[in-house]
């Protein structure tokens, strides 16, 4: 069974910033699962018998090489979209994550083509179709990093 599609997959999602008020976006190679090609601000998929917080801190150091300093849950959303014809089905958990930006390279050159630093009014394209709505919902709490 497949997570997302067979059933109802748990994602944490990290808008990580820095102390200039910038977002760590990272581009999408063709080995991600989609939307190859786009920038995203990073998430991770819940497995079995692990803690959200967990799961933030292990995919933020293995994408992004970095720790966590601290980190706001902002809220969820309920993620329905459509990946090769098929439903998907995710409850995305959102988080504000301030790290380390010292140690800051991309972890997995495999996943992702580049990855920078953007003001939220600056931001690169293509976006993940996601992205623009995780800002929206939760610009008051992300403008104020």
């Amino acid at each position: 069974m497949k997570k997302g599609e067979d059933y109802t997959g748990v994602t944490i999602i990290y808008v990580c910033h820095n102390d200039k008020g910038e977002i760590l976006l990272s581009k999408r190679s063709t080995n991600c699962r989609d939307e190859h090609g786009t920038w995203d601000c990073g998430g991770g998929g819940l497995e079995f018998d692990d803690t959200v917080e967990n799961t933030l801190r292990k995919e933020i150091k293995e994408e992004y090489c970095t720790d966590v300093l601290g980190f706001d849950f902002l809220g969820y959303r309920d993620v329905h979209r459509e990946h090769d014809g098929k439903k998907t089905h995710w409850i995305a958990l959102v988080f504000k994550v301030e790290i380390d930006v010292s140690k800051v390279k991309n972890g997995e050159p495999h996943k992702f083509d580049d990855i920078g630093w953007f003001a939220p009014d600056s931001l690169p394209s293509p976006l993940h179709s996601q992205l623009l709505v995780y800002l929206d919902m939760y610009k008051s709490k992300i403008n104020n990093l």
